[in-house]
């Protein structure tokens, strides 16, 4: 199928065909409730069960972090046995952390906006989270093992595919087939323009000179062997082809979201609005 094809598919045949699972709503605000509502959920059968919850875990999406703490305090939800790994994190252009105060500190904005506003009695331990560090970039790919692998991998999306940031690797000197990209471990990652330029739109105003330029991310390896994985994308027309793309385009390295379709059980959540055709004659209508 061609990728014109793919783009003016209808809804109801995207579906149809979709190497992944297809869930719609009919707006951002009903899509974030469902994931934090999921998420409690999650915690609170595993909980039952006398089950641990594995995560890993976005920083963007982030507005179901908020919902999430408050379900969790209103249902006094217990978060002892909760373990989360991070997808990845900003380095400067020395490939150094940033300091958690930076506006675009991952780390920061988890621990400082959800984690410490977690209820104490609910028993979620600091001790429980992992960042990949670009100094012991092995170290989370450990941690997941240590503790039984991962339940569910929650995520978004990006324009060109990048998944953490799995970005689409560009260069004129090496190719990167496919399988290396399934089995990619966490390394550090210089990001790609399409990147610099999204984040500036979004966070900084347009200005790609506050973006940092590098990142750490955990590798598709890890994310793949996830038990469950569940994508959201919230980034409206920015999202529209990425995630038809997604759902049917050829598994290839210039999207690295299309491995998604191998996996047993991924679902790509979006809203109608984003799924909606891409009719090349109605571009200017």
């Amino acid at each position: 199928m061609t990728l014109e094809e793919i783009l003016e598919l209808p809804v109801d045949q995207l579906n149809k065909l979709s190497g992944v699972g297809i869930r719609l709503f009919p707006d951002v605000a009903n899509m974030m409730e469902y994931m934090a509502r999921s998420m409690a959920d999650e915690i609170r059968a595993n909980n039952e069960q006398g089950k641990p919850t594995r995560w890993i875990l976005p920083v963007g999406p982030v507005k179901q972090y908020f919902r999430l703490l408050e379900i969790s305090h209103q249902e006094r939800i217990c978060w002892s046995q909760v373990h989360i790994f991070m997808m990845d994190e900003f380095l400067d252009w020395q490939g150094r952390p940033l300091p958690l105060d930076h506006p675009f500190s991952f780390e920061g904005f988890m621990r400082h906006q959800v984690f410490e506003k977690l209820d104490p009695a609910l028993g979620f331990a600091a001790d429980r989270v992992v960042f990949p560090s670009p100094f012991r970039p092995d170290e989370i790919s450990e941690r997941i093992q240590a503790v039984g692998g991962i339940d569910t991998c929650y995520g978004g999306i990006g324009y060109h595919g990048h998944v953490a940031f799995n970005e689409p690797p560009i260069s004129r000197w090496y190719r990167i087939t496919p399988q290396e990209m399934r089995e990619s471990k966490t390394r550090v990652v210089v990001l790609g323009d399409d990147s610099i330029v999204v984040q500036s739109i979004n966070c900084a105003g347009g200005s790609s000179a506050s973006v940092p330029p590098m990142a750490v991310t955990l590798g598709m390896r890890d994310i793949l062997r996830s038990r469950h994985i569940r994508m959201f994308l919230a980034g409206g027309e920015r999202h529209r082809a990425v995630f038809r793309i997604t759902c049917l385009g050829d598994q290839t390295t210039d999207y690295p979201s299309t491995f998604l379709q191998g996996h047993p059980d991924c679902v790509i959540h979006t809203v109608e609005a984003t799924a909606r055709p891409i009719i090349s004659s109605q571009v200017w209508g």
